[in-house]
């Protein structure tokens, strides 16, 4: 038998599995990695880099490390994907999604976009009944509409958090919602390698004609280099543990746990910018971190319902 020369496949891609514990693990860790991401790009962008730059170098360095650490080991096998179209709108929409934040948190401070960013669970329960076919009980929508008034008590309708940067925020939300649904239809398709180093290369091709045929504004010092890099860093091990993450629960079990990120981004825009949470953070604090972990307890009871009995 004539074996298939391995370059003209992709390599062997893990399958799904319904391992939701260490998934949700996965996921908290790797939103360490995306409050990096902020954290980086709000102190570049306040110290006078141009928002179009600090996007474009976001993906460049990750691309770069992607590809740093991947083609050598697989090639061209890297490349190949079993659904392009869904790499394309992942990469897309995740362009999208950081653009839009970028510009809010220039604007905002960190506990108001990240606040704004905890809708998403809402929209990624919803989006995944039609195109995932995902089963989501009443107690999970429960647990999520609290996190949500948690949410609201947070960012206070009306107030002024509601200007036009708050509006770049909802966009975010929306671009966000779309990639983790995009995350859970490559799961098990494509590696989260390949996954990476699509979402790195299209947002770098899209974005980097604006950047580089435009006014280039070199950083200032050894420190703004050093959080260039940092970003793309954190940007590589952030989705690629969020990306792995969807290969072992789904998308509307994982998306409630955005709502731990608000305490890395408070302890950020405490520590870092100086900007402690007001009282109405406080307040809805724990209606949001107390949805995710009643999700979290919820997820317990069902994977021990579900293991063989002795």
């Amino acid at each position: 038998m004539q074996l298939r020369n391995p370059s003209q496949a992709r390599y062997r891609v893990a399958p799904v599995e319904d391992r939701r514990l260490y998934g949700i693990t996965l996921v908290l860790i790797g939103f360490l990695g995306f409050t990096g991401i902020d954290t980086s790009a709000k102190w570049l962008t306040t110290h006078g880099m141009p928002t179009p730059e600090v996007v474009f170098m976001r993906y460049l360095v990750n691309f770069v490390v992607i590809a740093g650490l991947f083609l050598p080991r697989h090639g061209r096998v890297l490349l190949r994907s079993g659904n392009p179209r869904i790499e394309l709108l992942r990469g897309v929409v995740l362009m999208g999604s950081t653009a839009a934040n970028f510009v809010a948190i220039r604007h905002l401070p960190l506990t108001v976009t990240g606040s704004i960013l905890f809708s998403v669970p809402l929209f990624v329960c919803a989006l995944s009944v039609p195109l995932l076919g995902e089963q989501v009980g009443w107690r999970r929508w429960g647990a999520i509409f609290v996190g949500f008034a948690g949410v609201l008590v947070i960012i206070r309708p009306g107030s002024e958090t509601f200007s036009v940067y708050t509006l770049f925020s909802l966009a975010a939300v929306t671009c966000y919602a779309f990639y983790n649904i995009s995350n859970r239809m490559l799961a098990g398709v494509d590696a989260a390698s390949t996954q990476q180093f699509y979402s790195a290369l299209i947002a770098t091709l899209c974005v980097g004609p604006f950047v580089l045929f435009g006014e280039w504004t070199w950083p200032d010092g050894a420190a703004q280099w050093i959080a260039f890099g940092a970003m793309g860093v954190f940007a590589s091990v952030g989705h690629q543990l969020f990306s792995v993450a969807h290969r072992f629960a789904p998308a509307s079990t994982l998306a409630p746990f955005i709502y731990t990120q608000m305490l890395y981004l408070t302890a950020s825009s405490w520590l870092v910018f100086g900007q402690p949470p007001d009282v109405w953070i406080l307040l809805g604090a724990p209606l949001v971190v107390g949805s995710g972990l009643y999700i979290w307890l919820r997820e317990r009871q069902l994977a021990a319902r579900r293991r063989p009995a002795a």
